[in-house]
């Protein structure tokens, strides 16, 4: 069997802008992986790569024409996929500086395999018959926009609200905080997201302000890569930290259980998009685990085609922790897909059909 890639470049505007700390998102191009059977192209399975500017490692600058590159080679091998051989097809193919195109291959490639019905993953959630707890995403605003943004989020029914921080006045933060807890005292669970906004001259500081508001956990407080003051951070913090952008660039299993050894986060967060794939972050979970640290799962502003992936992925951990999923209600436009939320909950509506017009196919 032949197997042919391609590739569909395709721009999507946000409803509204998409603040954080590292600035504000108004568009994003999205690249859409297509594999199929040489003999059947009408059938195909499809996966995403939407690489963030500013928080991938993908070089964005030769972004598609290393995305075309890697078509061209698969299309010239003779090529056969299996569920076994899928992860070491990825890592010879696709370069590791290049995570988000190993997630859009990963995904076409299990979409292809479980026949090209847009099923990455076959279990409960993905028959319709299991929900996903998420949390409820507040993103960097001015101070009134963002109030009244997490009073309808309580309104929809969620119970854990993650707040973009370290874009706006400081005291501002604080305000929206006590807003939380005057309103709906601690029946609301309180995540923070600071990008890495914070100094290390001042993040005890504001840890300490922000921690008289019963938070759950922060997430990358401060800029990645200086371990000696994370792991310090992670041991003394009056707040919980979770690390994501921590986590970016490891690749091998040691780096990977050396990394969460030496600075032993309470909570990590996994971004397939920015990690490489679901291989990568099944290792990031294994060594979590064996660490007894605890985990939860995000998309990065992908549309509903790797929503739905990462959906499907985190469905397959009996993971009780609010995962970050919310992502996909951003745009004006999205692929038409079964996803479903309400009331804080993901679901998979099977009666409903995938439309992929949107892309042109």
């Amino acid at each position: 069997m032949q197997l042919k890639a391609s590739y569909i470049k395709k721009q999507f505007y946000f409803q509204k802008p998409a603040g954080t700390s590292r600035g504000v998102y108004l568009e994003k191009n999205s690249y859409f992986v297509l594999i199929s059977d040489e003999d059947n192209p009408v059938n195909f399975g499809i996966g995403e790569a939407a690489p963030l500017r500013g928080l991938s490692i993908d070089s964005i600058d030769n972004f598609e024409e290393q995305l075309q590159e890697i078509c061209d080679t698969l299309n010239e091998i003779e090529l056969e996929i299996f569920e076994f051989n899928i992860s070491i097809l990825i890592n010879s193919l696709i370069p590791s500086e290049f995570p988000s195109i190993r997630f859009g291959f990963e995904t076409a490639m299990f979409d292809f395999l479980n026949g090209q019905r847009r099923i990455i993953f076959d279990n409960d959630f993905s028959k319709g018959n299991q929900t996903i707890l998420i949390n409820g995403l507040v993103w960097m605003n001015d101070f009134e926009t963002m109030k009244a943004e997490i009073h309808q989020k309580v309104k929809e029914g969620y119970r854990t609200i993650k707040i973009k921080v370290g874009a706006i006045d400081f005291n501002d933060e604080l305000a929206l905080l006590h807003e939380i807890r005057d309103a709906y005292g601690y029946d609301i669970e309180i995540r923070l997201d600071a990008n890495g906004a914070f100094e290390e001259s001042n993040v005890y500081q504001k840890l300490n302000a922000l921690s008289d508001y019963r938070i759950h956990s922060i997430e990358q407080p401060i800029k990645p890569k200086n371990l000696e003051f994370m792991a310090k951070l992670c041991s003394d913090s009056p707040i919980k930290i979770a690390l994501d952008e921590e986590l970016i660039g490891y690749f091998d299993y040691l780096p990977k259980m050396n990394l969460l050894k030496k600075l032993n986060p309470p909570f990590i967060v996994l971004k397939p998009t920015l990690l490489g794939g679901f291989f990568q972050c099944q290792e990031w979970i294994e060594i979590a685990n064996r660490l007894d640290i605890q985990w939860w799962i995000t998309s990065a502003l992908e549309t509903n085609i790797g929503l739905n992936a990462i959906a499907q992925f985190a469905a397959n951990y009996d993971n009780k922790l609010p995962q970050g999923l919310g992502t996909g209600q951003l745009y004006k436009q999205n692929v038409t897909s079964p996803l479903h939320l309400e009331d804080s909950l993901m679901t998979y509506q099977k009666n409903k059909n995938w439309d992929l017009s949107i892309l042109g196919i």
